[in-house]
């Protein structure tokens, strides 16, 4: 996996600079704030899976023991652009406190790491 370097929006804009993504998956940092999302252009003649891991897989209920969770799948279209997250650390983040990010295919698709400005 390919970690992915964060971009900070500024009151001035941000001039993003996408990357390839990995075949075998992406990786971004993710503060435990909820203010950093992955921006996706899928260039490709087709639609594309996005798939943010879980972490932890299972969710300890009580009565009930542990509860599957499922990835996050988000499907970008054809010649979409889309903005995802954020995302919770305490659902997405791995032991290194990055989230993990795979895809159903990669031709023509760039990604970039962007993360929000604290508010005032």
């Amino acid at each position: 996996m390919a970690a992915l370097s964060i971009q900070t929006l500024t009151e001035a804009g941000l001039e993003a600079t996408f990357a390839s993504a990995t075949g075998g998956g992406d990786t971004f940092v993710n503060p435990n704030d909820e203010r950093t999302f992955l921006w996706i252009v899928n260039g490709s003649g087709g639609d594309i899976t996005v798939t943010f891991n879980r972490q932890p897989t299972t969710l300890p209920v009580s009565g009930h023991g542990n509860i599957p969770l499922t990835d996050r799948a988000v499907v970008v279209t054809a010649g979409e652009e889309r903005l995802i997250g954020p995302f919770p650390a305490a659902m997405y983040n791995n032991a290194s406190g990055a989230v993990e990010v795979s895809y159903s295919g990669v031709t023509s698709l760039t990604v970039a790491a962007i993360r929000m400005p604290r508010a005032g």
